[in-house]
């Protein structure tokens, strides 16, 4: 088998530079561990960035993939399949339970996609005149133009200028700076539960429910972002629960297909019916092969119970890391949270060290360590984990 060393040797690399070269190359994954190309072991504590919920190569999701695979790929949007229906259904009934509210799906590939497609909605829902969207500092929706220009982190937007207008940003957490930016321009406010990857930041719950009632009071749709959050992450199905809110708009993706790309917008009847034929569309929305992964995945995490596994799992996580020496803190939610390391500390170097001890996670900021666990994780391996960062933080 060719080894980590030839293959990170590799001249030229083959990838476009957009990202940093790795220091591992995965081979097999299972559960809540993965195996390196030199057979070497790692927990995986960062779960493909929170969209491994069901652990890798889950035996409900493989199974669904093969029979699929052997009945049906795909067909255009010329027509449907029985499994797409199954599955916008299926969805549909999570966020009816979760909203009191029966909506419609559209299906796409990813999570910038589906805050693409939620941009669009808003603009059309809004009208000529009224297409401002309004997000937070710190957040992240995506990489295309439109969902980069959303995103608040100015520093990602200087290579790509102009950038599409329409959007401004406030800080997040701030009512009264929401409720200044939303005037009779702005079509939408677009915000994140829980910022993952600004940092792992939670805001005060009044900050969201401040936010619905400035839209109901400016007729402004609110849509979350619940791409990181979604799907039992935070210890609830959506993130927005936490805050007793009802959305207009929520985008899904990760969790939602176990590693298989695929992601959702869902709004309600009413907000949908902006939309037209021919306003948007993707070659493999609701393609069936993705459909029968979603359909897998959320039978999975009902009979699991997926919220209940996020919140005793990271509650039990929580206090391990909040007992080691060299954390001064943790925030998040369910199993989405972050270790701000005591001062001096810098969290790259402790990063780095877990992932030569056997120890996959990711730097969230230059003070704090992010983790993401797969919902089904042991607690046998959060004391494996959290053995593994204590032995990097002495280090």
């Amino acid at each position: 088998m060719t080894t980590n060393e030839e293959l990170l040797g590799i001249d030229p690399w083959p990838f476009m530079p957009v990202f940093a070269r790795p220091k591992v190359v995965f081979h097999r994954g299972r559960g809540s561990e993965l195996w390196d190309v030199d057979g070497k072991r790692y927990l995986d504590f960062l779960g493909g960035l929170a969209v491994i919920s069901l652990g890798h190569a889950n035996p409900v999701i493989t199974e669904a993939i093969a029979q699929q695979a052997a009945t049906l790929l795909h067909v255009s949007n010329l027509w449907s399949n029985d499994v797409a229906i199954g599955a916008a259904q299926d969805l549909d009934a999570l966020l009816l339970e979760a909203t009191g509210r029966a909506g419609q799906v559209f299906f796409c590939n990813s999570g910038a996609e589906a805050n693409e497609a939620a941009l669009k909605l808003a603009r059309k829902h809004g009208g000529r005149g009224r297409h401002s969207v309004v997000s937070a500092y710190g957040s992240f929706h995506g990489r295309t133009l439109a969902t980069l220009a959303a995103t608040g982190q100015p520093a990602k937007h200087e290579p790509f200028f102009p950038m599409p207008d329409g959007f401004r940003h406030v800080a997040y957490g701030d009512a009264g700076a929401l409720d200044t930016a939303v005037d009779g321009s702005v079509a939408a406010v677009l915000l994140e539960t829980v910022q993952g990857e600004g940092g792992v930041n939670v805001p005060d719950a009044d900050f969201l429910r401040a936010a619905r009632r400035i839209c109901d009071e400016r007729g402004a749709l609110l849509m979350i972002d619940e791409v990181q959050t979604g799907l039992g992450r935070t210890g609830r199905w959506f993130g927005f629960q936490h805050a007793g809110i009802v959305p207009d708009v929520v985008t899904m993706a990760k969790a939602l297909g176990n590693g298989f790309p695929v992601g959702a917008v869902w709004a309600p009847i009413e907000v949908a019916a902006a939309f037209e034929v021919g306003d948007h569309g993707s070659t493999y929305s609701a393609t069936a092969i993705a459909a029968a992964v979603v359909r897998a995945v959320l039978a999975e995490m009902r009979r699991l119970d997926a919220p209940a596994l996020a919140a005793s799992q990271g509650a039990y996580l929580t206090a391990a890391l909040r007992a080691l020496d060299g954390v001064a803190s943790v925030r998040g939610q369910g199993l989405l949270l972050a270790a701000e390391l005591e001062p001096g500390i810098a969290s790259a170097d402790v990063n780095a060290r877990c992932l030569e001890l056997g120890l996959v996670a990711n730097a969230v900021t230059p003070t704090a360590m992010r983790f993401a666990p797969p919902l089904t994780v042991s607690t046998d391996e959060i004391d494996e984990a959290v053995a593994i960062l204590a032995k990097a933080l002495n280090r």
